[in-house]
């Protein structure tokens, strides 16, 4: 398995993205598929990055911070470096999402009260009507 080579529309396919959407991120240098011939071969190293960028996406981080990370597989070959990036980017970002989601429960909250208001206003009026 670890000669297994793949086209952009096989590593697509397979990670579910489209073969524009892997080559922007062969474009921002995250990724680097060899040649055969004309063609682009995604290794399986590509594959595992690509699988690594997409989770850091959709947890909130930057491209910068993934690139940060994923660079760190090359730099230090015991990973230490990566493990105590990870971990103080994991910690960052969990405490940004601490603060959004106290900003989030403040505003339903307030959304909240201000819907039971006009439900009130509603029936007070409709009352009144009667």
């Amino acid at each position: 398995m670890a000669d297994r080579f793949y086209t952009v529309t096989e590593l697509g396919r397979e990670l579910g993205l489209t073969p524009r959407a892997i080559r922007f991120y062969e474009d921002r240098g995250l990724i680097a598929p060899g040649r055969a011939g004309a063609t682009r071969v995604y290794s399986q190293r590509d594959r595992a990055r690509m699988i690594l960028i997409r989770r850091g996406k959709r947890l909130g981080f930057s491209l910068a911070e993934i690139r940060d990370y994923l660079d760190l597989y090359d730099a230090d070959l015991t990973q230490r470096a990566q493990l105590r990036h990870l971990r103080d980017a994991v910690t960052a970002r969990l405490d940004q999402l601490a603060l959004q989601r106290a900003a989030l429960e403040q505003a339903m909250s307030e959304l909240g009260d201000i819907l039971a208001q006009a439900e009130a206003a509603l029936a007070a009026s409709r009352d009144a009507a009667d």
